[in-house]
């Protein structure tokens, strides 16, 4: 894990040797189940460490001021293979981290590497965002939202924004030119209790696309009916 190790200390993460041979199982593991399911379209060992690894720690730098807060409360919507909650849990493992995947099979994966990894303030549910966002249990209770979702900023919003604290915020992952995309979502954020606070570019060598980090404030509640029913979000966007 040498590219990660020196990488990730240009982010002002230091990885101990543990830290580095958890992401050598996570990497040794998710490469075999993939052989089993379709997890991944990456699995060179030197492209998992950039395009993984790497990219999931750089939302450290949107949530800084949140990590000096005591164990925060933090959920990765759609996190698929474990991405990016789990490279954040290895490297912040003082977080309390919340996994939400739809996929039953990718489910079966999260719980054998959380525990493999000893992982142990990780939480995976099942299901859809809409669907749980609904659930008081979750609903408007966490400080960080996270999503690695390939999908537009009004979209992924609706999804994210009702499992987030007033006072917390939600980071999206996004790379080239999202300014368009940031103002389709301008409505969107605003009605669900939002406010688009800074965006933060990452300026690591390794990365040749323009990659960001699109920081929403959550200020206000978000209305009890949204998110609207699984797969309305997708198919009508709140433009």
């Amino acid at each position: 894990m040498d590219i990660l190790k020196t990488a990730a200390l240009k982010l002002g993460i230091k990885l101990s040797p543990h830290q580095l041979e958890q992401f050598e199982i996570y990497n040794r593991e998710m490469v075999d189940w993939n052989t089993r399911m379709n997890l991944t379209s990456v699995t060179g060992y030197d492209e998992v460490q950039i395009t993984h690894f790497l990219d999931s720690l750089t939302v450290v730098l949107g949530l800084q001021e949140h990590l000096i807060d005591n164990k925060p409360r933090i959920i990765d919507v759609g996190t698929g293979a474990g991405l990016p909650g789990i490279p954040l849990c290895i490297a912040t493992p003082d977080i309390q981290l919340i996994l939400l995947e739809a996929t039953s099979k990718k489910v079966t994966f999260l719980r054998y590497i959380a525990d493999k990894l000893g992982l142990n303030d990780v939480e995976i549910v099942t299901g859809r965002a809409e669907s749980i966002a609904q659930d008081e249990k979750y609903r408007e209770t966490f400080d960080i939202v996270l999503s690695r979702a390939v999908a537009p900023l009004a979209v992924v919003a609706e999804l994210t924004l009702p499992f987030c604290r007033i006072g917390g915020c939600f980071i999206a992952q996004k790379k080239d030119d999202i300014r368009k995309e940031r103002a389709d979502a301008a409505k969107a954020v605003e009605i669900l209790g939002g406010k688009f606070g800074e965006i933060v570019d990452i300026k690591l060598e390794e990365f040749t696309d323009n990659r960001c980090l699109v920081i929403i404030d959550k200020i206000g509640e978000t209305p009890q009916k949204y998110p609207r029913r699984p797969g309305v979000p997708a198919k009508r966007p709140l433009f």
